[in-house]
């Protein structure tokens, strides 16, 4: 794995996290205190999105919306450089692999459009799966602190504070809520990638001529609302217990049975529609910089060399 090569994929992933993270953090806040509390029944979801809304810029203003910002770009922007640039070297580690290398090996006739290694279906789940799980274990402390940051039940002042707090309440305080980040994660990122590449295969071959940076702007947003709805459950059981101190928000099973009483399925769709388009976004976003920053950096190389 050369050194050049491992820092452009750090750079390219940095870059995309810190464009969604600054973007798209006022409905990462929304969602994460429509999720924090009980809910109440029969509530409109268009309803509760805009009365929690009027009630942060009628406390905080604007600026309000962007609260926690600092934390989640302490989370999001080495967690996405960390996870593209490790799926991307996982994916080449497994490309040498029969078994997982891919069998469609059509090209665009109008030229390279990615840059990144190729793998078949079941490659492309396992390796989004195990990048995900893993960066997910190694930070699950700052995610811990981004949630709490966002929410309104935690008075923290700075970074160091919390993250200090957290810290001295012990290890299992550190991985709270990770089983139920793990079961978001794994499908989610496995999912994502499987649709990404197919989508963006295909739309490579059948339509050449259509710009790279589109391609992988509408493949990612299609994977991403796939992937979003289809593990939104474990993002609200993880959430309550990030944010809840009450001993009945302490276990994945507690939680997930408080939530099934409380609301019942529609309990665990809290969020949904801002976790959707927060998802699409940022995979527009995150993927489209990605993949463009690598793209220019290999044209670059081509035209330097």
């Amino acid at each position: 794995m050369k050194n050049a090569a491992i820092g452009q994929h750090l750079f390219s992933g940095a870059l995309s996290g810190f464009a969604g993270a600054v973007l798209l953090q006022p409905l990462d806040l929304l969602k994460t205190r429509i999720q924090q509390g009980d809910g109440t029944p029969g509530s409109r979801n268009a309803t509760v999105i805009w009365n929690t809304t009027r009630d942060i810029v009628r406390q905080d203003g604007v600026k309000g919306l962007w609260r926690g910002t600092t934390a989640t770009l302490m989370r999001n922007v080495p967690g996405v450089a960390l996870y593209m640039t490790s799926l991307t070297h996982l994916r080449a580690i497994m490309a040498k692999s029969p078994y997982f290398a891919v069998q469609d090996v059509r090209e665009s006739k109008d030229g390279i459009k990615t840059v990144l290694p190729k793998l078949s279906t079941q490659g492309n789940l396992i390796a989004g799966a195990s990048a995900r799980v893993a960066i997910g274990l190694l930070l699950n402390p700052f995610s811990l602190v981004k949630a709490r940051f966002e929410s309104e039940l935690y008075s923290y002042k700075s970074l160091t504070g919390s993250l200090m707090s957290v810290v001295r309440m012990g290890p299992s305080e550190l991985m709270r809520g990770f089983v139920a980040s793990s079961l978001r994660d794994a499908p989610y990122a496995g999912l994502f990638v499987v649709v990404y590449e197919g989508l963006k295969r295909e739309a490579t071959f059948l339509a050449p001529n259509v710009y790279a940076t589109t391609i992988h702007s509408v493949s990612a947003a299609s994977a991403g609302a796939i992937a979003t709805m289809a593990t939104h459950p474990f993002d609200v059981i993880k959430t309550k217990m990030q944010v809840r101190s009450e001993e009945r928000f302490r276990g994945f099973i507690s939680t997930a049975q408080r939530i099934w009483q409380q609301r019942g399925v529609v309990g665990f769709f809290d969020g949904a529609s801002l976790r959707m388009s927060r998802k699409i976004l940022s995979s527009v976003i995150g993927w489209a910089v990605f993949e463009g920053v690598l793209l220019l950096i290999h044209k670059s190389n081509q035209e330097g060399g």
